[in-house]
């Protein structure tokens, strides 16, 4: 399906190209990438899903086709973690989406009230998600593995007024905090354990007392909807604010990135509690009427080639953290399973490192593509599309309908367009449907993202020749050595090449002459042990790969790289830890509970 095109090395980096193959993309939804972005309009998409009350996000997800001819498809393919399955149609999801909007308004819940939930992968996430949006309140996920704490910092911020979670997570985090979150005025807790807590309703009792039809009111596109709180690496988590109409771009973004057709069996590994799980785990495969896999059990590589195999999934969206570790279980694995049926494998979350694209081409048939977007902008704004030939290391072009740029801003705020092939702010024009409409209680904050007519995104990155854009760092991550900038990405995508390197991250530390130097923390394969020669090699390889003065001075190892629950390297926590700083908000490290 897809030819790997080897290139000479350029300016001491491997490079390659990926070629799509000519026969699939006779049934790609875009076949010429600029012929799409001379013709798209938002307009056009807005006009393909308006007239249905409004824009309704549960409306255009669930009613729409719980009550057309998509009634008997299966929505959901759930797949529990102890070996549990259900089937859910859109006629029952749609139901129990009615059930759960009629029991919020049974407590005196309505518009721009704020339901919070805190679960796992289990199929009343989702009726609790579209019930809450059925009925214009707003909907806050929250990530199960969350402790106490920032439980309560996102509920007080929001004033939220309902939560749902299981018995079981009650117990554990939510009893104990009642008290200091006021505004909380009901709980609902799903059975997964033994008794209904005292303060708390039973989802089953509530909902059974409710009925199975829902009048969902008229809802214009600006209508508040979605309330995502950021990961919260460089500091105090914020709540950015998206609007119903948001699903405008869900939609298209899903048609033209993964490549989503009827007949397909999807799979979104991200976890509804952030942004990628919510805009294309929830809403963006259930507004296109497909059929999704939904696995709430964590990582475990062979169950993940098992699930691909079993479900035949078509279309696959994951993460380059559990790409790695798939790597990292080795080729073996993968070899004993048929997925010749996959036909789209994407990434999210923080940038592919270039060889597990070509690993995808060389061992799963297919190269994952990599795209970039935030928790702000709402949806996919850069990506490579299957039509595409794909860069290895590349984040790929703006999507149709998105007009974006590299960018310097003065020390004044002036802004100006850099040129081809060098360093600067990655910026984007506003006016995609999904773009964020502000951070809760924090306009000033949201005032800081724009300046000269642009949406100033923080990260940092370079535009080629042909218009391929390629991930740096985030501005507050790059390094200033000696008069260069190095983006931590480059340095340890240069690292991961080695046969040892499991994981890699990169920080600068002071130096008294150079300003900083370049720090590495690495972790190790299975059967590789640190020690002074393996130190010595890599140090060698970053040197002959980047030269002396962007490869790394010192390298440490790690058993474990920090990371958000969401996948990207908490740099910030690195640094923190190496100078002996305050590690701030870590609530959403990974492994914390």
């Amino acid at each position: 399906m897809y030819v790997v095109h080897r290139l000479q090395p350029r300016d001491g980096m491997e490079a390659a190209i990926i070629h799509p193959s000519a026969r699939e993309g006779l049934a790609w939804n875009v076949r010429d990438y600029d012929a799409a972005r001379r013709s798209f309009r938002w307009a056009d998409a807005t006009a393909e899903l308006s007239g249905l009350r409004g824009v309704n996000i549960a409306e255009l997800a669930v009613g729409r086709h719980a009550h057309g001819a998509l009634a008997n498809k299966v929505a959901l393919r759930w797949r529990g973690k102890h070996g549990s399955e259900r089937d859910i149609t859109y006629a029952a999801l749609g139901a129990e989406t009615s059930r759960f909007g009629n029991a919020l308004r049974s407590l005196g819940i309505g518009e721009g009230d704020v339901v919070f939930a805190l679960c796992p992968r289990i199929p009343e996430l989702y009726a609790a998600a579209l019930g809450t949006l059925a009925i214009k309140a707003v909907f806050s996920p929250l990530f199960s593995a969350f402790g106490p704490d920032p439980i309560v910092t996102r509920v007080r911020a929001a004033s939220g007024k309902v939560l749902v979670t299981t018995t079981s997570l009650y117990a554990r985090k939510v009893a104990a905090i009642r008290e200091l979150v006021p505004t909380l005025r009901h709980v609902i807790v799903i059975d997964d354990g033994p008794g209904v807590p005292a303060g708390t309703l039973a989802w089953t009792e509530l909902l059974h007392a409710q009925a199975a039809e829902l009048e969902i009111p008229p809802t214009p596109p600006e209508t508040l909807a979605l309330l995502h709180f950021t990961s919260g690496t460089t500091g105090k988590p914020k709540a950015a604010m998206h609007v119903h109409g948001a699903v405008i771009a869900h939609h298209a973004t899903a048609r033209m990135v993964l490549d989503l057709h009827p007949d397909d069996i999807f799979w979104c590994t991200a976890d509804p509690g952030w942004v990628t799980g919510t805009s294309y785990g929830l809403i963006a495969p259930l507004v296109h009427g497909v059929t999704s896999v939904v696995d709430e059990a964590d990582f475990l590589a062979d169950r993940w080639y098992q699930l691909l195999e079993r479900e035949r999934v078509t279309v696959w969206y994951t993460a380059p953290t559990a790409i790695r570790m798939l790597m990292k279980a080795g080729p073996e694995l993968r070899r004993g399973h048929d997925l010749s049926h996959l036909r789209v494998a994407a990434s999210v979350g923080e940038p592919l490192n270039p060889e597990a694209v070509v690993w995808g081409a060389e061992v799963l048939g297919i190269p994952f593509l990599d795209n970039w977007w935030q928790t702000e902008t709402g949806g996919i704004m850069i990506a490579n599309l299957p039509c595409m030939d794909v860069r290895p290391g590349s984040m790929g072009k703006p999507l149709p309908g998105i007009e974006a740029g590299i960018v310097d801003v003065s020390a004044t705020g002036a802004v100006t367009e850099v040129g081809v092939g060098a360093v600067g702010q990655l910026a984007l024009r506003p006016g995609w449907p999904a773009m964020f409409r502000g951070y809760l209680h924090e306009d000033a904050r949201y005032a800081k993202c724009f300046a000269g007519g642009w949406y100033l995104t923080g990260d940092l990155a370079r535009r080629d020749a042909d218009g391929y854009y390629w991930f740096v760092g985030r501005s507050d991550d790059v390094i200033k050595s000696s008069g260069h900038l190095i983006g931590p990405f480059e340095v340890e995508s240069t690292l991961l090449e080695h046969r040892a390197v499991a994981e890699a991250a990169v920080i600068g530390i002071p130096h008294p002459l150079a300003g900083e130097i370049v720090k590495a923390f690495v972790s190790l394969k299975p059967g590789f042990t640190f020690d002074d020669a393996l130190r010595e090699e890599l140090l060698a390889l970053a040197r002959k790969k980047l030269g002396a003065a962007v490869a790394p001075r010192e390298i440490a190892f790690l058993a474990d790289i920090p990371r958000t629950r969401s996948g990207k390297i908490m740099r910030r926590l690195l640094r923190a830890r190496e100078l002996g700083l305050p590690e701030g908000d870590i609530s959403t490290l990974e492994g914390t509970a």
